[in-house]
């Protein structure tokens, strides 16, 4: 299916990067100095291939949810509801695990995996799986070792929020987050919002191995509990869809992707987001990283969040640029790199 949308003139090279490689289900946008630059999207919606995908197409962005949800932390913070220094614990009696606020938004808290051997319909059941990490003991001393929270992010985060403010997540997301800043995406969807989700599929059969750790790393044992995170069975379900997991089953479109950094370019808690709190290797990930307060900070100072299977979003502020590219079809960053480079030859 041919690409459909708009391109400004002199985002020619950026359209020639999206084209070059369709997924069969995808979209870019690019937003400059509040204004939608780069608007395109090509394929289906669905694994079938029947219904194109469109303006208004949901897909899930895997960890490009963490920065949505950390900023909900940061609201608070602004707002003198919490502070970074407070220990969880503050806020959050049961929680035993000695980390910070602070800890908790940089991957540094020692809580990676969830502690409790669950099967995937714990996915929808908040309560529990926030009791599980309330009485987990930290892998590390909180603040001493980086290991991206792959799964365990959001119910960190989300719980200080419906602690400190009473709204769960996915309510305060909606009204704070994308209400505000026109963007559209969201957690725990209603039936309206799944019928405009589009189906997962992997760009191999093998997708699942070649995106594994090694038996026993952090990286294996983050990512297979509760289990179906990456079982499309699980992802492209109803009880996923419905669910609130606020590190990975965030769903939106490139274009509210792109509005909430734009949006977060020009407002404080964006420079307290993208300000460096970790500098070091990073033990899910396998590499050294720069952890901001819910962001990746990249060495051009571009920063934002990549998400599993190749989907991306992240903010440019030498060039005023905000960027969403996301995929139904989980494969590699190819795309994402090709659209970077023809955004900011060398």
């Amino acid at each position: 299916m041919a690409t459909n949308g708009v391109v400004d003139n002199g985002f020619e090279a950026v359209r020639e990067a999206f084209d070059a490689e369709p997924r069969g289900g995808s979209a870019l946008a690019v937003i400059r100095g509040g204004k939608v630059v780069v608007d395109l999207r090509e394929g289906w919606r669905d694994a079938a291939r029947t219904v194109p995908w469109d303006e208004e197409t949901l897909v899930n962005v895997y960890s490009v949810a963490k920065p949505v949800i950390a900023l909900a932390v940061l609201l608070l913070v602004e707002r003198g509801r919490i502070a970074l220094d407070d220990p969880v614990k503050r806020h959050w009696p049961e929680f035993t695990g000695g980390a910070s606020v602070r800890h908790a938004l940089t991957h540094t808290a020692g809580l990676p995996v969830f502690p409790v051997p669950r099967p995937a319909e714990a996915w929808a059941d908040w309560g529990l799986l926030c009791a599980d990490l309330a009485a987990a003991t930290p892998e590390w001393p909180p603040g001493t070792v980086a290991a991206e929270h792959a799964l365990t992010y959001g119910h960190l985060l989300g719980e200080l929020v419906r602690r400190v403010d009473g709204r769960s997540p996915a309510r305060f997301v909606a009204e704070e987050i994308a209400g505000p800043f026109g963007a559209d995406f969201g957690f725990g969807l209603g039936a309206d919002d799944q019928r405009r989700c589009a189906e997962l599929e992997f760009d191999a059969p093998d997708w699942p191995e070649r995106n594994a750790g090694e038996p026993g790393s952090v990286r294996t044992r983050a990512v297979e509990n509760p289990a179906g995170a990456r079982d499309l069975a699980v992802v492209n379900s109803e009880l996923w869809r419905s669910a609130s997991v606020p590190a990975v089953n965030l769903h939106a479109t490139a274009v509210g992707l792109a509005r909430f950094y734009d949006e977060l370019m020009r407002r404080p808690v964006g420079a307290m987001m993208a300000t460096a709190e970790f500098e070091g290797f990073d033990h899910f990930i396998g590499s050294e990283v720069v952890w901001g307060l819910g962001v990746q900070i990249e060495p051009d100072g571009s920063w934002g969040m990549g998400g599993l299977g190749g989907n991306a979003a992240w903010a440019d502020p030498a060039h005023d640029l905000a960027i969403a590219y996301v995929t139904r079809r989980l494969g590699d960053f190819t795309t994402v790199d090709r659209i970077e480079q023809a955004l900011n030859p060398a």
